[in-house]
């Protein structure tokens, strides 16, 4: 058997090896396929990577939080949730679903409608700073970068420490900043 002829068995045990491989794969292939036509709006970019092993994002903190259901929702319905898995810095103040539900009867139905989403997506995004700013920082008192262009005052009294007149009830560090559990929602001025 010449060398030429030698490469081209070679050549072709190679080929016929990779078509068999690459068959033998299909069915985990079109599995994933079709979980992937499956998933919703909120899975795609990269709110739709999944990594339990890491250090959650905000994101993933809101949607996990039995407390932040609303916002979890108001988040999606909005379509910014691609912004908060983002590196950051971020500080997210997150109004729990109690502060939802003290907004005058019919805003939270009217906010999550979806010719709304622009005015949904501004109200989250006034809870937003594009900082990374801890508890202590903000108990001693500042003005406060919100992602809208507005500033809102954060202070301490009486051993607790308050965001644009909203209580911080708890505070989670992220992967990409803080999120600071508050017991008000910002409606922020057009």
């Amino acid at each position: 058997m010449s060398i030429i002829q030698k490469v081209g068995t070679l050549v072709l045990v190679t080929i016929i090896s990779m078509a068999l491989i690459s068959c033998g794969n299909t069915e985990e292939k079109s599995n994933n396929t079709t979980q992937n036509k499956s998933t919703s709006a909120s899975t795609t970019g990269q709110a739709g990577v999944v990594d339990d092993e890491s250090k959650a994002h905000i994101l993933r903190i809101a949607k996990e939080s039995p407390d932040h259901t609303i916002l979890a929702k108001a988040i999606e319905a909005a379509g910014i949730q691609n912004v908060l898995v983002n590196p950051g810095p971020l500080t997210v103040f997150a109004p729990t679903d109690e502060a939802f539900k003290a907004l005058p009867e019919g805003t939270l139905d009217n906010l999550m409608k979806p010719e709304n989403k622009s005015k949904l997506a501004k109200i989250l995004t006034s809870h937003a700073s594009p900082a990374s700013l801890d508890q202590d920082q903000l108990a001693k008192g500042m003005n406060v970068y919100l992602a809208t262009g507005h500033y809102v005052q954060s202070e301490q009294k009486d051993g607790n420490v308050y965001i644009n007149g909203a209580k911080i009830l708890g505070s989670v560090d992220a992967s990409n900043g803080y999120v600071h559990v508050v017991d008000k929602v910002f409606l922020v001025a057009n």
